[in-house]
């Protein structure tokens, strides 16, 4: 199954629980980044940044979140946080493996951030993303190309 098809449980800026396949985004440029756990103090601090970095990268695309967490557990932490982009939940893993074979190093993805085109192609991959910096280099990406 190719990535784009793969459905998964998710939460939208607000809360509400639906199925998506990142294929519903087709013609959008997608942030995705998957990260170990939800409330965890570093994981967490790269919510924040995306969250408050929001109005700006939103220009440029749509920032999806995904990590193992269960519906319940991201409505927590979306509404704890004020978290205001989509939360996916791959209890399964799906996702994550097939976007494991996208990386250049194979190990576990933990956290990675991939640029997702209007077209459905991964165009950009950070892989152990450094919280610190990440937006910025996030901005900078979208801003040269």
């Amino acid at each position: 199954m190719h990535y784009l098809d793969i459905e998964l449980e998710g939460i939208d800026e607000h809360g509400t629980e639906k199925k998506y396949k990142l294929s519903d985004f087709k013609g959008e440029n997608l942030i995705l980044y998957f990260y170990p756990e939800d409330d965890t103090p570093t994981c967490t601090l790269e919510a924040h940044k995306f969250r408050d970095a929001l109005d700006m990268l939103k220009k440029y695309a749509k920032i999806i979140g995904v990590s193992k967490n269960d519906i319940s557990e991201h409505k927590d932490f979306q509404k704890k946080h004020n978290l205001n982009f989509i939360l996916l939940s791959d209890v399964n893993n799906e996702l994550k493996n097939a976007f494991n074979d996208h990386k250049k190093y194979k190990s576990d993805i933990e956290r990675t951030t991939f640029i997702i085109n209007k077209d459905g192609n991964i165009v950009n991959i950070w892989e152990k993303v450094d919280v610190d910096e990440h937006i910025e280099e996030i901005t900078d990406y979208f801003k040269k190309h």
